[in-house]
């Protein structure tokens, strides 16, 4: 019999966010190209539903083809948007797996009711170190799975809190991110989408404190100064305007910023941007990089399905992904540069790279059904 997966994660809950939709989407979207049977199902606080989330969510739910199969309810009650009430309590009967991107689902008449179910943690270090300190415990499920790659080996600093982690890597549906033609070469344009500061603060875990992207993007803020001629270097950021000393230094160090509102509210947006760079630079939050957890980025890969090399900080990712042609990890401010320049110089291999890793380790039919293989479901 086919399965039917419930996947549960934020669309509402991040508004105008087209990359984060690109994250919950492609598990839903990758196992129906499966043949699952799928339900998206997202809950939000009454504080959070607003007329603008909630037409969001409409609209992503439509374009994406799950208008039907997909329900927002909200907390600590039983009104929902989609899916009526009675069709959502009745899902997790006949579902055969709850995958719960960063535990989101938590609502007291639903959770209980599923028989099988899989966390999926996308922001390892906070998820570890949060339930290691009681900030906010990870809800026991049946199998617990993890984009962060290192985990559980000894160079790794996050703690496993007595969970056992499986690895698993964010599933890319290539069909959605098919390879497009190499934009001008003049000026190569590396490109990505960022906030300074990102949705959590820094965490503090016995004597160490781990830090934010901002923290990290300060290092390397010369390498549009720095780099080889013919590169732009351009970030669209979320930056709020207490950061002005900031906002300045970027510019003053050639950095073009633009609105991520702007460029990549909707997740075509977000992709229409990715397809008009020509390669990405990201730092990484600083909790990845110190803890040498593995994390990579769901934004890279979509660069890097379009054919576009990625330079980007190393949180540890060369044990688990081969790196060096279409992914140019960095450590140093003269790494960074340097990365800058090989792109640069053969940029059509290291494009052909690009789009190879991807195939290699991100396609979601080897992911989602090697997940689905691990958790004893057959497609």
């Amino acid at each position: 019999m086919t399965p039917l997966v419930v996947v549960s994660g934020a669309l509402a809950n991040k508004p105008n966010n087209g990359g984060e939709a690109w994250v919950r989407l492609s598990w839903a979207i990758g196992l129906r190209r499966l043949g699952c049977r799928v339900l998206f199902v997202e809950q939000i606080s009454p504080d959070h539903l607003t007329d603008s989330s909630l037409a969001y969510f409409r609209g992503v739910v439509e374009r994406f083809g799950l208008a039907g199969a997909a329900a927002l309810v909200e907390s600590g009650t039983r009104r929902t948007e989609g899916l009526a009430w009675g069709e959502l309590l009745d899902a997790p009967k006949s579902a055969d797996l709850l995958l719960n991107i960063s535990g989101h689902l938590r609502h007291d008449e639903l959770f209980p009711r599923f028989r099988r179910t899989a966390y999926i943690d996308i922001d390892p270090g906070f998820t570890q170190f949060w339930h290691a300190d009681g900030t906010l415990p990870v809800r026991p499920h049946d199998f617990y799975y993890t984009i962060g790659a290192n985990i559980g080996f000894a160079d790794c600093a996050i703690p496993t809190g007595g969970i056992s982690w499986r690895h698993v890597r964010q599933p890319v549906v290539l069909d959605h991110w098919p390879v497009v033609s190499t934009p001008a070469k003049a000026p190569l344009r590396f490109t990505t989408v960022a906030s300074w500061r990102g949705p959590f603060g820094a965490v503090r875990f016995g004597d160490r404190t781990f830090g934010l992207k901002v923290h990290e993007f300060r290092k390397f803020i010369e390498v549009p100064r720095r780099g080889p001629p013919g590169c732009a270097f351009e970030v669209a950021l979320d930056i709020h305007p207490a950061d002005a000393k900031d906002f300045a230094m970027l510019k003053e160090n050639g950095w073009r910023v633009v609105n991520p509102t702007t460029v990549a509210a909707t997740p075509e947006k977000f992709r229409d941007y990715v397809r008009a760079s020509a390669a990405e630079f990201s730092v990484a939050q600083g909790i990845y990089v110190d803890t040498n957890c593995g994390w990579f980025s769901d934004r890279t890969t979509r660069y890097l399905a379009s054919g576009r090399p990625a330079l980007v900080q190393d949180t540890g990712i060369s044990r688990s992904i081969d790196c060096g042609e279409g992914l140019v990890p960095f450590r140093t401010l003269d790494e960074a540069v340097e990365g800058a320049r090989r792109i640069a110089r053969d940029y059509d291999t290291q494009s052909r790279a690009a789009r190879s890793v991807v195939e290699r380790y991100f396609d979601s039919d080897t992911v989602l059904r090697g997940l689905l293989d691990n958790v004893g479901l057959k497609v």
